[in-house]
């Protein structure tokens, strides 16, 4: 009887070994299919990133933002800042706009490694990490690898942009002020005053103020630190701005330092004033596109001096629309109508230190669209503006991290199409999203990616490009140093630009 129930024991149901199920099946409308797991293979959703980081060790990007970053953990269990500044740039090129969209990259097992990193850091550990970077330090830190993406491109004719965007908040974080929100009236903001190199659309300089600091009177402070930084050498050869820069306090200083401006002006009284009258005048230039010109001269109440205005008129072909929103829940869209003796005409006015004609005048206003471009870019495909803390120096830090992946990036999909700045929205699914799977034999690492779009031709042509010539940099370029390899890819990737010339690194004393 002993011996039955030690048998019974020794065969109860709940001690039964388990099976993992690594198979299923599906019925679809094309049929049952098999579904099978592998759990053993290392797969990456974003299976061309390992050109970008071959990129960036040729020019020794990352290596150095990793060395310069002032940042130091004293525990051993602390994660290791290589780890921290990867997990923040994968987040970046992924697209994310919150830490908790970090949790996505810890089932990538194939790009962490490729960078140097041993894992990649949850969310917590990152903001746990930020915050230890000193922002006294840090900002000077992210500015001078800004400065050593663009400096080199300094010495060609250039034009400042300067502009400003907003970030709504909840109200819980260090400097969430109400401000200007033409979208969400009275929402605290963080104010972005960013300064752009024009024509390469290349971020020289971001500063995140609270909210109520949006105007132009918190920004200049920025622009004037910025071209004393670039000194004497390097400075614009146009600042160009909306028209919350036309004021006297910015045009005074620019002409004191004798800079050229080009800024739109608000259509105060005076301004009206002078159009009304022009408008009954029969000579109007040509100024491009459908728009035409005329010149004259104004001095508005508090500014120091006469300034040169060019007013700009676009006869409309089709009637204006015009919102109602007295009803927010459902805005009503209308549309004025002319009478058959009437026109309508669309109008602008700018306010310029430049001599050049009208007609190029006007151009060089309607290329300012080019960085309005970019600012969108930045905050609705680069989460500019995410990652938001409840203290200001992690976001005025994330928002330098951004704008320093952004330029990678972007110099980095000139090597695939140096003619055009392609914006994240498209070279996101064209050079980074592909599906691949690793795996070693004798030896060697292959990474076998399958793209998941249709312009897989392209982005397989464009890759085979940019490997050749980071192939042909690593294997006839050997003697140089980072800083000679990283103006060859500025000449490879901008030789639209700089129209074939090439980049030469600043001469340097041999070490003694």
């Amino acid at each position: 009887m002993q011996t039955q129930n030690q048998s019974l024991v020794a065969h109860l149901e709940g001690e039964q070994p388990t099976v993992e199920v690594r198979s299923a099946i599906a019925d679809t409308f094309a049929g049952r299919i098999h579904v099978e797991w592998d759990t053993t293979a290392p797969v990456t959703p974003f299976g061309q990133l390992p050109f970008f980081i071959d990129y960036l060790k040729q020019a020794g990007l990352f290596d150095a933002w990793v060395t310069d970053c002032p940042l130091s953990f004293t525990s051993p269990n602390a994660p290791k800042k290589r780890d921290l500044l990867g997990t923040v740039m994968l987040s970046a090129l992924a697209g994310h706009r919150r830490y908790a969209h970090i949790t996505a990259l810890r089932c990538d097992p194939v790009n962490p490694s490729l960078l140097g990193m041993r894992k990649v850091l949850s969310e917590d550990s990152v903001r746990r990490g930020l915050v230890k970077i000193d922002e006294a330090k840090g900002l000077p830190w992210l500015q001078n690898h800004l400065d050593y993406c663009t400096a080199p491109l300094l010495g060609e004719p250039w034009i400042l942009d300067m502009d400003s965007t907003v970030k709504t908040l909840y109200g819980h974080q260090e400097g969430a002020e109400v401000g200007y929100n033409p979208h969400k009236p009275g929402r605290p903001s963080h104010a972005y005053h960013t300064y752009m190199l024009s024509s390469l659309r290349l971020v020289l300089r971001v500063d995140v103020l609270p909210g109520d600091e949006y105007n132009v009177a918190h920004a200049t402070d920025g622009l004037w630190k910025l071209l004393d930084h670039l000194g004497p050498d390097r400075r614009p050869e146009l600042l160009r701005g909306d028209k919350s820069w036309g004021t006297e306090r910015v045009m005074a200083r620019a002409e004191q330092n004798k800079l050229k401006y080009l800024f739109r002006l608000r259509m105060t009284a005076n301004v009206k004033r002078s159009l009304e009258r022009a408008m009954q005048q029969p000579d109007w230039a040509d100024a491009g596109q459908g728009w035409q010109g005329k010149e004259t001269t104004l001095r508005l109440q508090g500014w120091s001096r006469q300034r040169r205005i060019i007013l700009l008129r676009r006869k409309l072909v089709s009637p204006p629309a015009a919102t109602n929103r007295t009803d927010l829940a459902q805005p009503l869209l209308s549309f004025g109508e002319a009478e058959a003796d009437n026109e309508l005409w669309e109008y602008a006015a700018l306010v310029t230190s430049l001599t050049d004609e009208i007609l190029t005048l006007g151009q060089l206003y309607r290329d300012r669209a080019d960085a309005e471009n970019v600012f969108d870019e930045l905050k609705n495909q680069w989460g500019w503006g995410g990652f938001t803390t409840q203290d200001l120096a992690r976001c005025r830090l994330l928002a330098g991290t951004v704008a320093l992946i952004y330029n990678w990036w972007s110099l980095f999909a000139r090597l695939a199409d140096p003619e055009h700045h392609r914006e994240a929205i498209t070279t996101r699914p064209l050079l980074l999203s592909a599906i691949a799977q690793r795996t070693q034999h004798a030896g060697q690492t292959t990474l076998t990616i399958s793209s998941i779009h249709g312009m897989r031709d392209k982005a397989r042509i464009a890759y085979v490009r940019i490997a050749g010539f980071l192939a042909g940099l690593r294997e006839n370029a050997e003697q140089l140093d980072p800083l000679a390899k990283w103006y060859r890819i500025l000449s490879e990737a901008l030789r639209h630009f700089l129209k074939g010339r090439q980049l030469l690194p600043p001469l340097r004393l041999n070490p003694a």
